[in-house]
C-alpha cells in the first residue's frame, strides 16, 4: 500500500499508542479490572455514504455486478480488557473478528450457455481498539450507562474471486483480486450494563470510520480518477456483552 495512514489517522494511532503505554504501567491498587466478551453484528455504511473510489460502489456502478452493500452485514466477536479509573471512568483495549463472503453476478452479461457469470466478494476485518468510557451514574448502581470514544486499527483483507469478462473481446476468464493492510480511524460508543455480583450483562452500539487502501495492480474497479481503490470499513457495530470483574 502506498499510503497506509492519512495525517488524521497518524494522530489517531499516536493517541492509541499513548493509551497502550498507560496500560503497560501497573494499575493502581484500587483500580478494578474486567474482561468484556461480546457477540453481535456489524452494519456497513450505506452505498450513498461510502468513501470516494470505494471498490464495492465501483463494482455496482462500472462493471456492473449485482449484490447489495448491506449483504456485508456480518457477525462480530469481540473481547475488551477494561481498567477502572475512579468511579466514573474506565479505559479499555479490545480486539474483534468479523468476516463475510457475498455472492455476486454480472448484471448484463451471461455465459454462452445462459448461466450466470459468478463471483464471490469476501471481506475480513480484525479490529483493535483503544477506548475511554465515562459512566455518568458511576459504578455499583442498578444499571451502568456509559458513553465513550477512542481509536481503532483495522487489519483487513478483501478479495474478489470468480469469473470475469474481458471488455476488449468479451472473453470470460477466472481470476482472483486481493488486497490487505491496515487502516485507522475514530470510534464513538455508548452502552448500558446491569451488574450482579462480579458479573454484568449489557449491550453496546459503536460507530467506526476508516478506509483501507487496495493495490492498484490487482484490477479492482475504480471510478476513473486514477486514485487508489479503497474499501470503506466504516459502520455500526451492535453487541450483547458479558463482563467479568476481577
Amino acid at each position: 500500500m502506498r499510503r497506509l495512514f492519512s495525517v488524521g489517522s497518524k494522530a489517531c494511532a499516536t493517541f492509541a499508542a499513548a493509551l497502550v503505554v498507560g496500560f503497560a504501567a501497573p494499575p493502581a491498587a484500587s483500580a478494578q479490572q474486567s474482561l468484556n466478551l461480546s457477540i453481535g453484528g456489524f452494519a456497513p455504511r450505506a452505498e450513498d455514504a461510502r468513501t470516494p473510489n470505494d471498490v464495492l460502489v465501483n463494482d455496482l456502478k462500472f462493471i456492473p455486478l449485482v449484490f447489495n452493500v448491506g449483504d456485508f452485514h456480518s457477525l462480530v466477536l469481540g473481547a475488551d480488557y477494561l481498567v477502572d479509573f475512579g468511579n466514573n471512568f474506565e479505559a479499555g483495549l479490545g480486539i474483534g473478528f468479523q468476516q463475510r463472503s457475498v455472492p455476486s453476478v454480472y448484471q448484463d452479461v451471461v455465459n454462452s450457455d445462459g448461466s450466470e457469470i459468478e463471483q464471490t466478494l469476501k471481506l475480513r476485518v480484525i479490529p483493535f481498539s483503544a477506548t475511554v468510557r465515562f459512566l455518568p451514574l458511576g459504578r455499583h448502581t442498578a444499571i451502568e450507562p456509559y458513553i465513550g470514544a477512542g481509536v481503532g486499527v483495522f487489519r483487513f483483507r478483501y478479495s474478489e474471486t470468480g469469473q470475469w469478462v474481458d471488455r476488449r473481446d468479451n472473453s470470460i476468464f477466472r481470476d482472483t483480486s486481493a488486497g490487505s493492510g491496515s487502516a485507522s480511524g475514530p470510534m464513538i460508543l455508548g452502552g448500558i450494563r446491569a451488574p450482579f455480583g462480579n458479573m454484568a450483562v449489557g449491550g453496546e452500539l459503536r460507530y467506526q470510520s476508516a478506509q483501507g487502501d487496495l493495490p492498484q495492480d490487482q484490477g479492482f474497479a475504480t471510478d476513473g480518477s486514477n486514485s487508489t481503490p479503497r474499501i470503506d470499513l466504516g459502520g455500526f457495530t451492535y453487541v450483547f456483552s458479558v463482563n467479568f470483574r476481577f
